[in-house]
């Protein structure tokens, strides 16, 4: 195995403390005689890294293969990243990616049998006849471990390195590569390197027609992203009103929804807007459309971070890339608090007009080309909201005495809204059991 790794060209950059590299160090330990106790406790080393990988993704059958096919899809080299836009085409680094899946051919169907025998073990034949307990979706990050086995599956089937060339550069072509391919949303860090992504792997996973009501609410905003997944003309996205009536439900729905269709979702928080010149410069010639997500923004009068927003969104020295938009949440109309002396139109010690502060902080607004009012539901409304969410858990309850207790929970729980519902029902849900 050493030597089918060590030939490795576009793939070469899997690390030297991967769990293929080590496995062909091993190999290479063996076939020189080393010690079959040392090389066992370190074959063991990387079964349990392989195990916990299977864990985290919820690979079954044959996990090998199933490692071997999420390095595949997540490594970024020239070749995948090209595939990603554009598909594999005819071009010189064809003939050289060839030699590489050869290699991957031959590795897909690696005799560990001498292995096995010279280290007096069985791992690799549970490894590749592998079958997983059944775990809930939220141990493990089911988007990613969908791909990986069914593709594995399919790489299983193939006779030949070019079978495999053609059905991975195609699954990088319709999916993408490495984890923007493979994941919905993001959230970021910084580090000395620069800002990382990391990936949200259990999103939740509402869809649109989950939020009862706010049908003009939920139109406008899909009409958007239809648009802006499409490569038409798209305006970043205010969703603004009072709390609990679904506007971040609406932003993860819209990423479920368009997901398939390459949209993906970063989270920012605001102490991290300082770094949106770098997320924007590490996505923008990604072939994806990426949704900047902004949850319940607003900023006190002393909190200036809302300039580097104004700057991201419209107005700085670089354009912002057309594959990136911002959908934003807010309590606030405004987002930025006002103060009575903002109306004031007098000046200052320093001169300076303080209806022109208010006026600084109300522009953030207006670079929201799109604004949508999410409001409290009247009390109709809610009582549907109410009886709709009753209906798809199947609490059967006589409607009068359902909106009865539906009207005492509002009371005394922050009033009317669609998350007040959602809360009562799971009350009922639980008192029934």
């Amino acid at each position: 195995m050493n030597h089918i790794v060590s030939e490795l060209i576009v793939y070469s950059n899997i690390g030297s403390d991967s769990i293929l590299a080590n496995l062909a160090s091993i190999c290479a330990g063996a076939a020189r005689g080393e010690d079959a106790d040392e090389l066992r406790s370190r074959l063991y080393t990387q079964v349990r890294r392989l195990m916990e990988l299977g864990t985290s993704y919820g690979f079954d059958e044959n996990l090998w293969q199933n490692y071997l096919t999420f390095l595949l899809i997540t490594q970024e080299n020239p070749f995948s990243v090209t595939c990603e836009k554009v598909g594999a085409g005819n071009g010189s680094v064809n003939s050289i990616v060839m030699h590489d899946f050869e290699a991957f051919y031959k590795l897909f169907h690696y005799d560990f049998s001498s292995l096995n025998a010279y280290l007096n073990t069985d791992v690799f034949d549970i490894l590749t006849n592998y079958r997983a307990i059944v775990k809930p979706e939220l141990m493990y990050n089911k988007n990613v471990s969908e791909k990986v086995r069914a593709l594995s599956r399919t790489l299983s089937k193939q006779q030949d390195a070019q079978g495999l060339f053609e059905t991975v550069s195609g699954f990088y072509r319709d999916y993408g590569v490495g984890m923007f391919g493979l994941n919905k949303a993001f959230r970021i860090s910084q580090s000395a390197g620069g800002v990382n992504f990391l990936p949200i792997k259990n999103m939740d996973a509402v869809v649109l027609s989950d939020l009862v009501g706010y049908e003009l609410q939920k139109k406008k905003l899909i009409e958007n992203t239809e648009a802006f997944v499409e490569g038409r003309g798209a305006n970043n996205v205010l969703l603004f009103g009072d709390s609990g009536t679904g506007k971040s439900t609406s932003i993860k729905a819209i990423v479920n929804e368009f997901y398939d269709r390459g949209l993906r979702m970063i989270e920012i928080y605001k102490h991290q807007f300082k770094d949106l010149s770098a997320v924007i410069a590490a996505i923008k010639n990604r072939n994806y459309r990426f949704i900047i997500y902004m949850d319940d923004l607003s900023f006190e009068e002393f909190e200036i971070e809302y300039k580097f927003l104004k700057a991201v969104i419209e107005g700085g020295v670089e354009t912002r890339p057309e594959n990136v938009l911002i959908y934003a949440t807010s309590n606030r109309r405004h987002i930025i608090k006002e103060t009575w002396s903002d109306r004031s139109d007098v000046e200052n010690e320093a001169g300076i007009h303080k209806s022109d502060t208010m006026e600084e902080k109300l522009s953030l607004v207006h670079r929201f080309g799109v604004t949508i009012y999410y409001g409290k539901p009247g009390q109709k409304e809610f009582f549907d909201i109410v009886k709709e969410l009753a209906s798809r858990e199947g609490i059967d309850m006589d409607d009068a005495q359902l909106l009865a207790e539906a009207n005492r929970w509002e009371m005394s729980h922050g009033g009317r809204s669609g998350r007040t519902a959602a809360q009562f029902i799971t009350y009922l849900k639980g008192r029934t059991l």
